[in-house]
């Protein structure tokens, strides 16, 4: 890395060391956030948004930025991150509520909880067609938890996030922000501009750091910040690897915690590999429900997929409440707390469905005659095989 910051053009190859990096994030605080009275982090526990954790408070406590009337550090908690993020978070948020920093802990309604909805509701895994985690875990909760932060306050909130590219020297110079779509305005960092009644407007100081920067701020420098970063470390090392809820069934493999589990201190957790497994195999046609006769919409017309397969059986979910808490058992985490399987059993009881299914439909392995719509909107049907 080159020692000294020079001003650099879109084709050119020079790095920003972490001072340089840091300069200019410090400098993106001054611009905007003394706009605002009230500051909140979204804060996920990942790397990058620990690292914007860090920073902000080390701005602060530097005298670097002047500190805002309130700040407030929300964590969505999923109850599906993996233990060494998840017990990291809670530190950092205990050493900030110690200095006298707000925090929030934020979690997903009873019943969208990632196996309350699964095993109790009935809804399969998510996937790449069927998404249902990420609006319910993550963005509903924090969103809702900011409203009611934005009510409280009485005006508009600067909501800081970990966003990074981090891969040029002058990340400012290259997605010319003032250009952009949303009001983005020009200087460091990444800073949109919302409607006034919005929630909060948007800065993302940490936007030209590296994903060294990254890691040599939260490993090497932990006087500075003065905060427990070991949970993230233990995840990431020094690997380029993407986190997500513990057995992400929108992933191919589980790469954060296979490469977890190789430490002797994790390696308790490696029965959590079974998870992905058992979400595919609930997946199975034989596991499901399955609409036998075509299904109109709402206005009339036939669905593209008229015999769709739907909902978990009351016998599946039964078999994966079953298998979960065995291996929560076995990697000692808490994966169902006791409230949640109290919450599951009682849907059972009230034999609950997902919309526009009622638990009368037909087995999803069961055979039926094949219909489908053609390109006029008409239903074509290919008798059984005998």
């Amino acid at each position: 890395m080159t020692d000294t910051l020079r001003t650099a053009s879109l084709f050119e190859a020079d790095r920003l060391t972490l001072d340089d990096a840091i300069a200019l994030s410090v400098a993106s605080l001054q611009a905007y956030g003394e706009r605002y009275r009230h500051w909140t982090i979204a804060y996920s526990g990942g790397k990058d948004s620990t690292a914007t954790v860090a920073f902000v408070l080390w701005a602060i406590r530097s005298g670097a930025v002047t500190p805002p009337e309130s700040l407030t550090t929300m964590y969505c908690d999923t109850r599906m991150e993996l233990p060494p993020l998840q017990r990291s978070a809670m530190r950092i948020l205990d050493d900030l509520s110690a200095s006298g920093f707000k925090t929030q802990v934020v979690m997903p309604k009873m019943d969208d909880r990632f196996y309350v909805y699964m095993l109790g509701r009935g809804v399969p895994a998510p996937s790449n067609t069927f998404r249902w985690c990420t609006p319910q875990l993550k963005i509903e909760p924090m969103h809702a938890a900011l409203a009611g932060l934005r009510e409280s306050t009485g005006e508009k909130l600067l909501m800081l996030t970990g966003v990074r590219i981090g891969e040029s020297a002058a990340r400012d110079q290259r997605i010319a922000v003032s250009c952009s779509k949303d009001s983005g305005e020009c200087g460091q960092g990444w800073f949109q501009v919302a409607t006034p009644e919005a929630i909060a407007d948007t800065l993302a100081p940490l936007l030209h750091w590296r994903l060294c920067h990254v890691y040599d701020w939260l490993y090497f420098e932990p006087e500075r910040h003065g905060m427990d970063t070991s949970g993230v470390a233990a995840v990431y090392g020094e690997d380029d690897i993407r986190t997500g809820c513990i057995a992400c069934n929108l992933a191919s493999r589980d790469n954060a915690l296979e490469r977890l589990i190789r430490q002797p201190e994790w390696d308790h957790l490696r029965p959590l590999l079974e998870l992905k497994p058992l979400f595919a195999e609930l997946k199975m046609s034989k596991h499901r429900k399955r609409k036998s006769e075509p299904e109109l919409r709402k206005d009339g017309t036939y669905a593209m997929n008229v015999q769709r397969l739907g909902p978990l059986t009351m016998e599946a979910r039964a078999y994966g409440l079953e298998r979960v808490l065995d291996i929560q058992r076995r990697a000692d985490v808490d994966l169902i707390n006791a409230e949640e399987e109290a919450r599951i059993r009682e849907l059972w009881l009230l034999n609950t469905w997902p919309n526009k299914w009622s638990g009368n439909e037909v087995a999803g392995d069961f055979l039926l005659d094949a219909h489908s719509v053609n390109s006029l909107g008409e239903i074509i049907t290919q008798p059984l095989l005998a």
